[in-house]
């Protein structure tokens, strides 16, 4: 018998998927039983993560930025392997900066790539749901998105507008049996995290410490959240926020 937390015949579109929690999501999902469609700009790096996936996944190579290819891009996924009944925007730019040193341009071209083109993307994929009667909605959004952390305007700006999108989206479309959520990861154990914390010894101290849990998180927990909220399971939550995160935001 079929779990409703299995992914099974489900087509799964990943953004960002060749790497980090974009990878660890693809993972999950390919373990309940999703064909996993992965996107990236390098192709040696999807070409990787393929071996990783095995027959389950497949990659198109693809700059989220070029958001005049985005509906070529769906027809192309739909045409060869079935429709999509899974979308995860997780594909996105990061920037750590003084706010006074941030150009309009630097500012611009990160909100063109985490809100825009995430708008692009999930405005190609929408009426093709919307006809099905179905479909799951995930933006990765950040921590960024829940207080206030200094030295990322651009980028805490850029997740929460992803906070809104699912909100009026579920408003909007609810009816259709779309849902639409966002998923916050906090501290998670990635290749830059783990860089960072090791040439800032008092860094890792006061995360671990306003972290009720105690420790960081990993990709893997970040992508059993993304299985749920793709899965039957969660056929009831739509417009909603869940942070992957030990408890820091709530922390002290």
């Amino acid at each position: 018998m079929n779990s409703v937390y299995q992914l099974t015949n489900k087509i799964a579109l990943i953004t960002g998927g060749a790497e980090g929690i974009g990878l660890g999501i693809a993972r999950e999902y390919v373990s309940q039983g999703a064909k996993v469609i992965i996107t990236g700009r390098t192709e040696t790096k999807l070409v990787e993560a393929k071996k990783l996936l095995g027959k389950e996944c497949e990659y198109f190579v693809n700059d989220v930025s070029q958001k005049e290819l985005h509906s070529e891009l769906i027809q192309s996924i739909e045409e060869t392997y079935g429709p999509i009944d899974i979308l995860v925007n997780n594909a996105g730019m990061h920037m750590k900066k003084e706010t006074l040193e941030i150009t309009n341009r630097e500012f611009e071209s990160v909100m063109d790539i985490n809100v825009n083109s995430v708008f692009s993307l999930t405005i190609a994929v929408l009426p093709g749901m919307m006809e099905r009667k179905k479909g799951s909605i995930i933006f990765i959004s950040s921590m960024a998105a829940l207080y206030g952390l200094p030295k990322v305007i651009s980028y805490s700006a850029s997740k929460t507008a992803l906070l809104g999108l699912a909100r009026s989206l579920s408003t909007e479309y609810g009816y259709t049996g779309i849902r639409f959520n966002c998923i916050a990861p906090g501290f998670i154990e990635t290749k830059m995290l783990l860089k960072a914390v090791s040439n800032d010894p008092e860094r890792k101290q006061r995360i671990l410490k306003r972290t009720p849990v105690g420790r960081f998180g990993t990709i893997k927990e970040v992508g059993y959240t993304a299985g749920f909220l793709a899965s039957d399971a969660s056929e009831f939550i739509t417009g909603t926020c869940i942070p992957v995160d030990g408890g820091n935001s709530i922390g002290f």
